[in-house]
């Protein structure tokens, strides 16, 4: 995925796609200061997994931006951010709908024989490793919290 993204900003460079330059740069740099504070080489690689969870940070900050933005009544700023985000986005595997969550934190609730709040973190943790990457934490938690309610 490193490599991947790397290739892309020859890509948008060739292009002449700004925004889409700078957001990658904005990758790469979010990728270098991920290996510092593991106390890796900024050359190296990361791995998938890794990346993927540098990429995810990144679409949180622009979707907390965009809100931000149209709550103080800036839309033309909230605007550059959904481009910066639809870039980001681009890089990240398909989000699940939030049906498809609630299905199946139901299915893992029965697998896990959970039957009361007491049992959050043992359904909640093997949730949120599964979907990792593939669905929103917040979004997750809603519907341990409802399929415990």
């Amino acid at each position: 995925m490193h490599q991947n993204i790397k290739s892309s900003l020859k890509e948008a460079m060739m292009a002449k796609d700004t925004v889409k330059l700078t957001v990658i740069r904005g990758i790469l740099s979010a990728f270098t200061n991920e290996l510092v504070s593991k106390g890796k080489m900024p050359q190296d690689m990361l791995t998938d997994d890794e990346a993927l969870t540098v990429i995810s940070r990144e679409a949180k900050k622009r979707k907390d931006s965009i809100q931000q933005f149209e709550a103080a009544g800036r839309p033309e700023l909230a605007e550059s951010e959904k481009a910066e985000l639809a870039i980001i986005e681009s890089y990240l595997p398909a989000q699940m709908t939030q049906e498809e969550i609630v299905a199946y934190v139901a299915k893992r609730k029965a697998e896990l024989g959970i039957t009361d709040k007491a049992q959050v973190v043992d359904l909640i943790k093997p949730v949120m490793a599964e979907l990792k990457g593939k669905a929103d934490g917040k979004l997750i938690k809603e519907a341990v919290d409802a399929a415990l309610a």
